[in-house]
Formats: C-alpha cells, structure tokens, sequence
C-alpha cells in the first residue's frame, strides 16, 4: 500500500528539514515543488518551458502546470511506494486538483500533518538568516551561526540580511499563508487525515512525533 503524506506549516516551520528526514526514514521519494520548478526549468521539458513563459512575462504560473509537474512525478516508478509532499499543494485549488488526479490513479493523500509555530517564532527564525556576500553561504544566528559574528566561516567575507529576510517581508509571507494556505488546514482535518505537531521543538523532537503519526496508520 502507498503512503503519500503532505506536510503542512507555515514558512520557517521547517516542512523542508522535516520531509527529508522522514525520506530518508520512510525509503520515501521528497517531492517539492521549487525542486521540480528547478528540474524542469534546467531540463527545458514541456512543463519547464510553459512556465518559464509565465515567469518571464512576470506571471504566476498557473495550477494546472504546477499540478501536473507534481503528478508527473508521483506517476514515475520511483514513487511507487508513495511520496513525502513539501511545499504543495499550497492553495485550496492545488489541493483539490490533486485529489482529483489521484484519484484517477486510485490513490489519495493518506496524510497531512500540520507543523504548528507561532507567527513571532516564525518572525525570529526567518529573520535571524545571513548569507555571505562572497561566496554565498547561508548561516542561521539561532541554528548555526557563524564562528565570528558577521563573518563567513569559509571564505571570510562579509554576512548581510536578505532583503526577503526582514520583518516586514517575512510578515508579508505570513499574511500570505493566512489567505491561500491555512484553508488546507480545513480541507484536510475533514478528510479527516490532519494531525497536529507541535514545531516550537527540537528537530529530533518534531521528527519522533512525525514518525508517530505516520506509524500510527
């Protein structure tokens, strides 16, 4: 039986750290959808080229192409046994697209579960990110901080905030999960396949209670 499990939060919940570990744990191919932009963007497929057009007229791309970049891949032999979803569906249209594919393939989304972290913690986290302005090495002042404030570790040059790492931009970010991503929340605890995790806990933490939910099925 396959195991597809979407997993739910808000930015700087660590949905993307999460996925790969319980790829790994699971032998579960990670599905995410920047990856697959980039994979098919970089291979110049069909899906890649019809979305670069978008993106180069300043569009946003839309669902159906997103969807089916998702679905060609949940169709390969690879995921066969299943797939750990990371950063779709993140509207209620995408959610219902999906379904509606999968059910074509007799399969379903098995299981969501939520990551819960509070906006001021997700204000910290994003914010406390720097990158290097040399050589590009991304440091975290919470998680991994530099040996040398304001230093990077490998090449030596100066650390600076993204301008997408500010307060500002990371409570616009918020506001837009509130309005086209929350509804999932919804959607999936009347499927009856949400389960709620605490996020405010270590990454071992978080993954233990992942791991137990999934199991649980």
């Amino acid at each position: 039986m396959a195991l597809f499990v979407v997993l739910l939060g808000p930015p700087g919940a660590g949905k993307g750290t999460q996925a790969k570990l319980l790829a790994q744990s699971f032998d579960l191919p990670h599905v995410s959808s920047g990856d697959l932009f980039r994979d098919h963007l970089k291979r110049e497929t069909r899906l890649g080229l019809l979305a670069k057009d978008y993106m180069d007229r300043g569009g946003l791309v839309p669902d159906n192409v997103t969807v089916d970049m998702v679905i060609d891949r949940l169709s390969q032999p690879v995921c066969q046994k299943g797939a750990i979803l990371d950063g779709f569906p993140r509207t209620l249209s995408q959610a219902l697209a999906l379904d509606e594919a999968m059910e074509e393939r007799g399969e379903q989304v098995d299981l969501a579960p939520l990551i819960q972290v509070s906006d001021d913690e997700v204000v910290k986290r994003l914010t406390a990110r720097r990158s290097c302005r040399s050589c590009g090495a991304v440091y975290h002042l919470l998680f991994n901080p530099p040996r040398v404030e304001g230093v990077c570790d490998v090449c030596g040059g100066p650390l600076y905030q993204r301008d997408d790492d500010n307060p500002e931009t990371v409570r616009n970010r918020l506001y837009t999960y509130y309005k086209e991503t929350s509804p999932l929340i919804g959607y999936y605890c009347a499927k009856g396949v949400l389960r709620e995790v605490d996020g405010e806990r270590s990454i071992d933490d978080i993954q233990v209670d992942l791991h137990a939910v999934i199991e649980a099925l």
